[in-house]
C-alpha cells in the first residue's frame, strides 16, 4: 500500500475518517507508510474503513468517538499511544454543517456546531501536543530550538472561515474560528518544532456536502443540484474538489517538505477565495 515511504514510523490520528474528506485522508496517510487511528462517531462506516485500508496493507485503529466529549477526545489519543507507542500527527477533519438562516439558529443548533467543529478542535490539539511534547527528548525540551520537526497538526477550516455565510453564521464561525486556533497553536507550540497548519476547502463532493445542498434547497426553492452546479461555475478551475485532493495537502504539510511551515492556512479551493 505504501507510496514512497514519507510518513515511515509515524503514528497518525484522523478525526471525521469514516467517510468524505477523512477517509480519503487516512487513506493517504497510510499509503505513505503512517500507522493511523480512524476515529469517528459511525462506527458502522468506520469499519468499512478500517477494512479498507487493512485490505490494502495498511496499519490502522478504528476508534469511535464524540468530538463534543472532551473524556473521548483524552481516551483517543491515549488509545493511540497504547496501540502503536506514539504519536506524531493530528488531522482534525471531523466537522457537522448545517444551513440554517441566521434568524432560525437554535441554541441547540448552536451548540451542536461550536462544540464539535471549535470545541472538539480546540481540545484535540491540545491533547494531541501534550502528548508530542512529552515524547521530545529532555535536552531537546530546554534549548530554544529544536533541530527538526516533533509533530505535525492539520486542522480543516473552510473557505467559510474567510467570509461570512447568510445560512451558515454558526458554520462559518467555527471555520474562522479554527484559522485562529492554528495560528495560536503554531505560536505556542513553535518551541518545539511542532507545526500547526489548516487547510480551507471549497466544494468537496461528501456525503456532508449533499446534505448541505439538500438544506439550502429547501431554504431557497431551488434543485439541490442547479444550486451546486451554480457555485461550481464561480471556482476558477471549474470542478469540484475531490478528497484525493484534500489529501495530497495534508500529506505534503505532514511531510518533512513542509518542515519551515507552520500557522498557515492554505486554500485547496480551485482559486474561489485567493488571499
Amino acid at each position: 500500500m505504501k507510496t514512497g515511504g514519507l510518513l515511515e514510523h509515524k503514528v497518525a490520528i484522523v478525526t471525521g475518517a469514516a467517510m468524505g474528506i477523512g477517509r480519503s485522508v487516512a487513506i493517504k496517510l497510510a499509503e505513505a507508510g503512517a500507522q493511523v487511528a480512524l476515529v469517528d462517531i459511525d462506527s458502522e462506516a468506520l469499519l468499512k474503513t478500517e477494512s479498507e485500508i487493512s485490505l490494502r496493507g495498511g496499519s490502522v485503529l478504528p476508534i469511535q468517538a464524540n468530538l463534543s466529549n472532551t473524556e473521548d477526545i483524552t481516551q483517543t489519543v491515549d488509545r493511540t499511544v497504547q496501540e502503536f507507542g506514539k504519536l506524531d500527527i493530528l488531522v482534525n477533519v471531523a466537522a457537522v454543517m448545517k444551513s440554517i438562516p441566521f434568524l432560525d439558529i437554535s441554541l441547540e443548533e448552536w451548540n451542536k456546531v461550536i462544540n464539535v467543529n471549535l470545541r472538539g478542535t480546540f481540545f484535540f490539539m491540545q491533547a494531541a501536543a501534550a502528548q508530542m511534547i512529552s515524547q521530545i527528548p529532555p535536552n531537546v525540551k530546554g534549548c530554544d530550538r529544536s533541530e527538526y520537526s516533533y509533530g505535525k497538526i492539520v486542522n480543516f477550516s473552510s473557505i467559510s472561515g474567510r467570509r461570512g455565510r447568510a445560512v451558515q453564521a454558526h458554520y462559518a464561525a467555527t471555520k474562522a474560528g479554527i484559522i485562529s486556533l492554528t495560528q495560536s497553536a503554531a505560536l505556542a507550540f513553535s518551541q518545539y518544532n511542532i507545526n500547526v497548519n489548516a487547510i480551507a476547502p471549497s466544494v468537496v463532493m461528501t456525503p456532508m456536502w449533499d446534505k448541505n445542498n439538500q438544506d439550502k434547497s429547501k431554504i431557497f426553492g431551488v434543485a439541490a443540484d442547479k444550486a451546486s452546479q451554480e457555485f461550481i461555475e464561480r471556482i476558477p478551475l471549474k470542478r469540484p474538489g475531490t478528497g484525493l485532493d484534500m489529501a495530497e495537502a495534508v500529506l505534503f504539510f505532514c511531510s518533512p517538505h513542509a518542515d519551515y511551515i507552520t500557522g498557515q492556512t492554505l486554500n485547496v479551493d480551485g482559486g474561489f477565495e485567493m488571499n
